[in-house]
């Protein structure tokens, strides 16, 4: 079985195809830094308020460090346990990936964050800007959850796995970053810092697929060992997931203060509410809130971005939407 102790090397027969399916698409989704051109996000920059700039500042902070500890958790935890090489394909090229967005997000505290000790506090973020370190914690508690554990030897020992699993895919790239992602498409909603919303979205093909790829493991698990999803997993998942919305939610209200037109606490509440609960969907679990989604820009990422032919690179579209890649992941 997928979760059983050792590392199958041998790819044929190919024991879950559907793994290495997921690993071609990825690769149809290569992109690179270089092709998001984020020159014109100065312009805009300069004539924020300085509330929005504050919103920005903390956003990229975040963004400095949290693909960071995704890839952590990859490397030390998620890939030793997988048993199935074509699974670990996929999460070598994941892994890949997650250091693309690390190269996105510092080329984007290079350029916003022109004074060099602004950007040091940036890297910094998750020593002294308590919001941030609020989130890294809750990772960070995750990632040590599996401490040493070499083998998932017993039924405890694959829940222990299936909860970190389950938390990096709903809680940390499916509610953290998308609720990031809410804050870049609400400045395009508004015609601001489209390099940074061009970026933004091959991260989120990205960040879509992450998550596809961990509730698939999660699905596969669920049909080879029914009796690890009972009443107290699920109990776990949604004190989890509520715990990541708190945290969420306290980020919330130290970007937002006061709130801006159309952008606030709130607002935010109700988003990660609903985000929340279509992970428990997901996961095929009861859902938690019933909040309906307050943002019509996030009803938007249903479709994709449509470009003018003459005023787009080649690459923006031959590289990064190559490919059976679609915006079907529920906000």
């Amino acid at each position: 079985m997928l979760l059983d102790p050792g590392m199958d090397l041998t790819l044929r027969p190919m024991r879950y195809p559907e793994f290495y399916e997921r690993y071609r698409a990825a690769i149809r989704n290569t992109w690179t830094v270089e092709e998001v051109d984020l020159a014109s996000d100065l312009a805009d920059l300069a004539r924020m308020t300085p509330e929005e700039r504050h919103l920005i500042n903390r956003l990229v902070a975040f963004f400095a460090t949290g693909d960071s500890i995704v890839a952590n958790n990859l490397v030390l935890n998620l890939y030793q346990h997988l048993n199935a090489p074509e699974a670990r394909l996929y999460l070598s090229r994941q892994l890949f990936e997650e250091a693309v967005h690390v190269q996105f997000y510092l080329t984007l505290l290079d350029t916003y964050l022109p004074d060099p000790d602004e950007r040091v506090k940036a890297f910094a973020a998750v020593e002294h800007i308590p919001s941030i370190r609020d989130k890294a914690e809750f990772c960070f508690r995750w990632i040590d959850s599996l401490g040493g554990l070499t083998r998932l030897e017993t039924r405890e020992d694959r829940r222990t796995f299936l909860l970190n699993l389950i938390c990096f895919a709903a809680c940390i790239e499916g509610l953290f970053f998308y609720g990031a992602f809410a804050y870049v498409y609400w400045f395009r909603s508004r015609g601001l810092l489209s390099g940074l919303a061009t970026g933004t979205n091959w991260v989120f093909r990205d960040e879509s697929m992450h998550m596809e790829f961990a509730f698939g493991v999660v699905e596969t698990v669920r049909a080879e060992e029914p009796e690890l999803f009972d009443d107290k997993l699920a109990e776990q998942v949604t004190r989890m997931i509520e715990e990541a919305v708190a945290a969420e939610l306290a980020f919330a209200a130290d970007l937002c203060g006061d709130g801006l037109q159309g952008m606030g606490a709130e607002q935010m509440r109700r988003y990660l509410e609903y985000v929340a609960d279509q992970r428990l969907v997901r996961l095929q679990m009861p859902v938690r809130y019933g909040t309906a989604n307050p943002f019509a820009f996030m009803e938007l990422q249903d479709v994709q971005e449509l470009a003018n032919f003459f005023e787009r690179r080649v690459s923006a579209y031959q590289i990064a939407v190559e490919g059976n890649v679609t915006f079907d992941e529920s906000f």
